[in-house]
């Protein structure tokens, strides 16, 4: 796969985004941070509050956030949250571009982290990083490398056992509003083969 350069993006595009912590530090303390940066997520995607504060993943105490959006702009395939970086597998569904969406996320959740832990200075390494996908297999292949990450670096033995990814939104009755699941299933052809090509990733990859 080759690194694409985010200006190019253009609606109906599916891109895989990702980055990590300034320094490779972490971007994620403890649980409340993860809730912090999905319910960012959601406002973006043009999510209301109350449907957030619904679900106990993305439920956060009220606060000043400033981050608003118009439903249908982007859609959230799906996402993994480790320690310090984050997997999003995103599409473009109109003419604002990506690169506003993340800009969002990432601008609102470093005033976050630096405000709670009395910290300064950038909290992402650089800006995000990019890929376009451009057929199928890339897709399925990006969804199944981004759903085993927590089991490729050790912090748990299965997906499912990590919550802060959006396989169990697909393997599970788990179903948060954030996560558009459609195009992943009709491409892995059914649930049941989504969950056992993912679980298949790491011995083919």
């Amino acid at each position: 796969m080759k690194n694409r350069d985010y200006k190019n993006l253009a609606p109906d595009t599916i891109v895989h985004i990702y980055n990590r912590g300034n320094n490779r530090e972490k971007i994620f303390y403890g649980q409340s941070d993860y809730k912090a940066f999905l319910f960012r997520v959601g406002l973006a995607l043009g999510i209301d509050y109350e449907t957030l504060q619904k679900e106990n993943l993305l439920v956060i105490p009220n606060s000043r956030i400033r981050i608003s959006s118009n439903n249908n702009l982007f859609k959230l395939h799906s996402f993994c949250l480790m320690p310090n970086h984050f997997h999003l597998l995103i599409e473009q569904c109109g003419n604002i571009p990506v690169s506003k969406l993340i800009s969002q996320i990432c601008t609102s959740y470093s005033m976050y982290v630096n405000k709670k832990y009395k910290r300064v200075g950038h909290v992402f390494q650089e800006r995000f990083k990019s890929v376009i996908i451009e057929n199928d297999s890339q897709l399925m292949w990006t969804s199944a490398y981004i759903h085993m990450n927590p089991v490729k670096d050790g912090l748990v033995k299965s997906p499912e056992e990590y919550k802060w990814s959006s396989y169990n939104d697909f393997a599970s009755d788990r179903n948060l509003p954030i996560t558009d699941k459609e195009l992943l299933i009709s491409t892995f052809g059914s649930q049941n083969n989504f969950t056992k090509e993912t679980l298949n990733f790491k011995t083919k990859d």
